[in-house]
């Protein structure tokens, strides 16, 4: 009987070892959360189209659409959503419905906290670290990495590419983001932050709404489990305007786009976003 207790005793080591490793993830995420909150800081200044006017023509009418005159330079949110993430292949995609919250402060990180049926966790970024964190019950890891810098700057091009369309602001010229022209309809703006530099190229159709975001991002999603750069992005919809703002309250992305293997794992549903900086500036 010994070896019963023995056994019993050893997985009960490996539970309180696994929950006491799952509450400081959690510790972490709101740590992170907090710091990122303080680091988007408050509105500092407000939007002047003449800021723009030297760009070429695709990133004036992007900046024209997304951003109304007089708004307050905000360059976080903090976003709730439902949807669906695609936890198989393309070709057995395996779609499974999801809610997730999200907080984005370009160039600096994001946190995005989600759960999909019995898969919950985390994708993190902040200045020198980030992770990919997921369990299967709350309780079992199965995918836990991150804190290298092949993860940081995969991380950083997802960070700049959402950036795209829920913190434009972020991406108005300065010392960190410069502008080029890719095409009549497409602008490519190019962050520089923390050791990385990504590039991400922005569609709009005549009225300067954007319509899709393409970056080419280091990434180990391929058959070869290698990191490499390929296309990574996706599509955006339902656009709606408050507080200055015109955001897509509908984003569905995913690796490879715009090639035949792309698969579009991820489909969300914005129901709520809230500017960090901007007074009531929520939807």
């Amino acid at each position: 009987m010994i070896w019963l207790f023995a056994i019993a005793a050893a997985f009960a080591a490996a539970a309180l070892g696994t929950l006491a490793q799952r509450r400081s993830d959690d510790r972490r995420d709101r740590t992170v959360w907090r710091a990122l909150i303080d680091a988007a800081g408050p509105a500092d200044g407000y939007f002047d189209p003449a800021a723009v006017k030297t760009l070429p023509e695709a990133a004036q009418r992007y900046f024209l659409y997304m951003i109304a005159p007089g708004a307050p330079l905000v360059r976080g949110a903090e976003i709730e959503m439902t949807g669906e993430l695609g936890l198989g292949d393309k070709d057995a995609p395996n779609y499974t419905p999801m809610t997730a919250q999200q907080i984005l402060a370009p160039p600096y990180g994001l946190v995005w906290r989600s759960r999909a049926g019995a898969v919950s966790g985390s994708d993190g970024a902040a200045p020198g670290q980030s992770w990919t964190r997921f369990r299967l019950l709350g309780f079992i890891p199965i995918v836990r990495t991150g804190n290298d810098d092949d993860h940081q700057r995969s991380a950083f091009g997802r960070l700049v590419a959402e950036a795209a369309f829920w913190a434009p602001a972020s991406l108005l010229p300065s010392e960190r983001v410069r502008w080029t022209a890719a095409g009549p309809d497409t602008a490519r703006a190019v962050v520089a932050y923390g050791g990385f530099e990504q590039a991400v190229d922005i569609t709009v159709a005549k009225n300067g709404q954007p319509t899709k975001v393409l970056i080419q991002r280091w990434s180990n999603a391929n058959p070869d489990k290698v990191y490499r750069l390929q296309p990574f992005g996706g599509c955006l919809h339902d656009f709606q305007d408050f507080n200055g703002y015109r955001l897509p309250m509908r984003v569905e992305g995913g690796n490879h786009f715009g090639t035949d293997a792309y698969f579009p794992f991820y489909k969300a549903n914005i129901t709520r976003i809230r500017l960090i900086g901007a007074s009531a500036a929520s939807l």
